[in-house]
Order: structure tokens, then sequence, then C-alpha cells
């Protein structure tokens, strides 16, 4: 736009500001703010975890990636879902609540269904919060995932079913008679990482990015803005074959 008197004629013809507002990209911003959650979902799954990591950096000002060894069970295929919360504690020595163990995470399994991840804390990487049962009715309900902070057990057969599952560890421990359930759909602490029900989860081979709900729609336009710069300097780097000469153009790496 050159001057005041062409904007006011683009003003008055409503194709001819679409179009201005797609070049400039200012449909792109309106358009982000419009997204319905499956649209979110869908465009996460385009996303590297770690990019999106670095947007929650900029975006939130504090970390959304969990702990280095919040890992993948194998070459499980990306995640991308919302929050569901349980949190798991210690028996006490003389309780006679042994029965109960994972209640709170079947019944949340049973509840779930296609966008949905779960989130299970237990905090001791000895103790298992998902085996090969709960992982098959996950994957029969079509949830996106199951993340674990603490341990998982029955691995051959979470990997037949191909639901993505994250871990801190493995175990052939049982949770019966050790943890029992205590909470769930709450706040909790996960691989370093405060996840609240409802937020945003993606997780691929470098890790697992946990995304505040009320933060999604800035994150994922600056972390569509990274994808894009970085497409931008791969071609550049294989040119100039120089690294510092590219950081220097895009300020960042």
């Amino acid at each position: 736009m050159h001057n005041y008197s062409e904007f006011l004629t683009v003003r008055k013809h409503p194709l001819m500001l679409l179009s201005v507002l797609l070049v400039t990209g200012a449909f792109f911003r309106i358009s982000t703010q419009t997204l319905k959650p499956q649209d979110i979902l869908m465009q996460l799954q385009e996303i590297s975890s770690s990019t999106l990591a670095d947007a929650v950096d900029e975006v939130v000002g504090r970390r959304g990636y969990m702990s280095f060894d919040m890992r993948p069970l194998g070459r499980t295929r990306r995640m991308a879902g919302r929050a569901k919360t349980v949190l798991y504690g210690p028996l006490a020595e003389n309780s006679k609540e042994k029965a109960i163990g994972p209640q709170f995470g079947v019944a949340l399994i049973d509840e779930s269904g296609p966008g949905d991840v779960m989130v299970a804390v237990t905090g001791d990487l000895n103790i298992t919060g998902l085996g090969g049962l709960m992982a098959t009715a996950a994957s029969e309900r079509g949830m996106e995932g199951v993340v674990v902070d603490g341990a998982i057990r029955d691995l051959d057969q979470i990997e037949t079913l191909g639901l993505p599952v994250f871990s801190r560890s493995t175990s052939p421990s049982t949770m019966v008679g050790r943890y029992t359930s205590l909470a769930r759909d709450i706040p909790v602490a996960c691989g370093g990482v405060t996840v609240y029900p409802g937020d945003y989860i993606v997780g691929d081979r470098d890790g697992v990015v946990s995304i505040p709900a009320g933060h999604i729609r800035e994150v994922l336009r600056r972390a569509q803005e990274l994808e894009k710069t970085e497409q931008k300097m791969i071609p550049m780097i294989r040119k100039v074959k120089s690294l510092q000469k590219v950081l220097d153009v895009f300020k960042r790496i």
C-alpha cells in the first residue's frame, strides 16, 4: 500500500481487501483466533516438538518441554492431543485400599477418546502407571497417546498396538499394593512441567512438550513462523556452506 488514498480505495472493495490481508499475513493472524480444537491438533501434528518448545519459551516465558528421560516407546508415531490427568501416590503400609490401584486411570481411559492424551504421574521410576491392558483400552478408544511420569511395562504388547506412549522408565512392577489413585483432572507435575487438564500435549522422537491451553494460538502461530524460517535457512546453508553467515541473516539457531 503506497499511500492513504489507495488504502481508502481498498476499503471500498471487500475482495481487494481480502487479497491484501492474505498478502500481508493479517488473514492468517485472524484465522488462528477462530481455529477449532480439532484444527489445532491437526496443525500441531505437522510441527516438531523442538520448534514448539522454542515457541513456548518465547510466548509463555517458561519451559514447556518435559525432562530428557521422557522418552517414546520404540519408534512411536507423533502424538498431539488434549491432556487428561491422573495422579497416583504411595500406599501407607497399613492401608486396606490395595485393590484400588490404578482405578482413576482406568476410569479416565474408559471416558476418553480421539483428541485425548492421558498424562499419568506416579513420580516413582520403579512404579508403573501403564501396562498392556490399559494401553489396549486406550488404543481401542482411539486415544492419541499416553504420557507417564513413572514407569511402563508390557512393552512388547504395547508396541504392537501402535499407540504413542512416552515414559521416564520401564519396570516389570505392578502398582497394585504399592501405589493408589489419588486424584484426576487436576494440575500435575509431569517431567518437570506443570500440566493442566486441557493443555495441549505434543510428542515425537525428540520428546514431549506441554502447551498451556490459554496460549495455544499464539504458540502455534509463532511455531509456524519458526518452521518457515528454518525452511528458508537450510537451502541457504547448503548454498553458502557457512552457518554463521546464515545466522547473521536470520538471527536464529
